[in-house]
């Protein structure tokens, strides 16, 4: 009896055996950030990578995206009244 040949065609769906998941962790970030030696595994990689997977057409993602700018924006506000405040004293 011959082998029966199957019509889908694995590799152009999937890719070869090389080639990592969609799902795996760290294919967001960006080219300096991996030639500094950034991986998922560390915090601010892990942040990148994070970041990078937001897509902007999605509104909880912008939603995301806006809470990690005010996360991360607000101690730098902090930061500089308090420079200011000191500077007018």
């Amino acid at each position: 009896m011959p082998p029966v040949e199957e019509p889908f065609d694995y590799d152009e769906e999937y890719g070869d055996e090389n080639t990592p998941p969609s799902w795996f962790p760290g294919g967001n970030l960006p080219p300096d950030a991996v030639r500094m030696g950034l991986t998922h595994h560390v915090p601010d990689g892990a942040l990148l990578d994070f970041a990078g997977k937001l897509d902007g057409t999605k509104p909880l993602h912008r939603m995301t995206a806006w809470a990690l700018l005010i996360v991360f924006g607000l101690p730098v506000v902090f930061a500089l009244l308090r420079v200011l405040q000191s500077l007018s004293r």
